[in-house]
């Protein structure tokens, strides 16, 4: 596929496809406004998966981290949250954007959805990157997306879930 030098935005559903999946989340209910939430892999985040970095700009991890990233947190709204959100697409969409593919609106939001989840090191160097960019068929896509459920070495269902949906918005018209 070649690059139509076209820079694209993340559209409506990949915003809501992430949004689903992620979830505002609260850490601690307890509490008055939003709090960090270990992730099912154990890294840190807040708001709909902001990932948070401490003051070396490095991702926090473990629970015996918690009172560190409360110390780094930085969402305690909705506001602040898609806000957040919204910044943190723009590196992914950055990324997706740099790979040269020419794609719909629906491949690239679940593309951004993908590398927002997995990371783009990870997509960069994935089967389903290379099978995208040969035009391979969508059995064959759909399967190497499927590939991606695990965290921490276990199958989640809600990765199994989220591919499922990632592969069902790549291929709609």
């Amino acid at each position: 596929m070649l690059n139509t030098n076209k820079i694209m935005k993340t559209g409506d559903k990949g915003i809501a496809l992430i949004k689903h999946f992620e979830s505002m989340h609260d850490g601690d209910l307890t509490k008055i406004g939003l709090q960090p939430k270990m992730c099912p892999a154990g890294y840190w985040t807040e708001g709909y998966g902001h990932a948070i970095l401490d003051d070396k700009g490095q991702m926090i991890k473990g629970i015996a981290n918690k009172e560190l990233a409360y110390k780094y947190s930085k969402v305690k709204d909705e506001a602040t949250a898609v806000k957040s959100l919204q910044q943190d697409l723009i590196a992914r969409e950055s990324m997706i954007n740099s790979l040269g593919l020419t794609l719909t609106q629906n491949q690239f939001d679940a593309l951004v959805s993908f590398c927002y989840n997995i990371g783009f090191a990870n997509l960069k160097t994935s089967t389903l990157l290379k099978r995208i960019k040969t035009q391979d068929s969508e059995n064959l896509i759909r399967f190497e997306f499927s590939k991606w459920k695990y965290a921490d070495g276990e199958i989640w269902q809600g990765l199994i879930k989220r591919r499922a949906a990632e592969a069902d918005l790549f291929f709609s018209k």
